[in-house]
């Protein structure tokens, strides 16, 4: 009995011990998932962040690219994975464009994910080629309005968030256009020189060397401020009208599990707004044509469930197939 009693006694004083072991977090190496593959925008900024975060988390923050399906690989595998705050997903704009796209998903992007915080956001601007006929957004416009149907936008792939910009630019603007859907960047650029399509919506980061180089000519930056690679170049909400409160513009940020633990989240975002406070963070970031963000989980929250809703409507709207 005095064995027995000895031995309850010290598995009671180590119960304590034993489960702030377990709450402890991190407590292993940190796995971000990247819907896209090595070297992009978003490769790179998980990679630039993660290695920050993990100076200070105590453990390496591992990248783990999982192209394919429109983020869809990526995201199950994180919606499914343990909710100890150990498995993160980049999650972006095209994380809304799938959730308003796909006609079903193996997660529901609002309910399976809890986020932590926005990292960045990518400029979109409107273009059109340097010896082409427009040399202000106002004359795209007057021209739209008096030859309906005769503007052609061209963007990357259908359903990409440059693709359903260019449908809100049209509708918002109250112009009549074809919005043409071609295979990534490169075709945009080749159409837009050749003269087969007037004006090109993209992230500006693509586009870069060809506005130093001045084949093409940046018309407006559709977010709400100027970009900052571009400080001449207007707003398009800066032509007024039905135009003045136009914002659109990419983003990524990072999110956890659902039931994710409150506390592992928080030192997440905490690790997260350290790493963009950073100088040589913010100085890798800036190069690749980003914005560093950070903030609240709950702002990140806000702009995905904003994104969902709005891209919904464009797509009804526009009569986009749903996937």
């Amino acid at each position: 009995m005095t064995n027995r009693r000895h031995f309850l006694l010290a598995t009671a004083a180590a119960l304590p011990a034993f489960a702030g072991a377990q709450t402890k977090f991190p407590s292993r190496p940190l796995r971000l998932i990247v819907p896209n593959g090595p070297g992009g925008a978003a490769d790179l900024t998980a990679r630039t962040v993660g290695q920050a975060m993990a100076a200070t988390l105590g453990h390496p923050v591992v990248i783990d690219n999982k192209p394919g399906a429109g983020g869809v690989v990526a995201g199950e595998q994180v919606a499914h994975a343990d909710p100890d705050g150990h498995t993160i997903l980049l999650v972006s704009s095209g994380s809304a464009v799938s959730a308003a796209l796909f006609k079903s998903l193996p997660f529901d992007t609002l309910r399976d994910f809890a986020p932590v915080s926005l990292l960045a956001t990518f400029d979109l601007v409107l273009v059109v080629a340097e010896n082409g006929r427009f040399k202000t957004l106002p004359d795209l416009l007057a021209y739209a309005r008096a030859n309906p149907g005769k503007l052609n936008l061209g963007t990357p792939q259908m359903g990409t968030t440059q693709n359903l910009a260019a449908e809100l630019f049209k509708t918002t603007a109250g112009i009549q256009a074809q919005v043409v859907p071609f295979n990534g960047t490169p075709p945009v650029i080749t159409a837009l020189r050749s003269g087969e399509i007037d004006v090109g919506i993209d992230i500006l980061g693509p586009l870069i060397g060809q506005l130093k180089g001045q084949s093409l000519r940046p018309l407006a930056v559709l977010g709400a401020r100027r970009a900052s690679q571009l400080p001449n170049v207007p707003t398009v909400r800066e032509s007024g009208g039905p135009l003045a409160d136009f914002d659109v513009s990419s983003w990524n940020g990072l999110a956890v599990p659902a039931k994710t633990p409150a506390a592992a989240i928080e030192r997440l975002n905490r690790e997260v707004n350290a790493a963009l406070a950073k100088p040589d963070v913010r100085q890798k970031l800036i190069e690749l044509n980003l914005n560093p963000q950070g903030g609240t989980p709950a702002q990140l929250g806000q702009r995905l469930a904003a994104d969902v809703k709005r891209w919904s409507e464009v797509i009804a709207r526009a009569g986009i197939p749903k996937q």
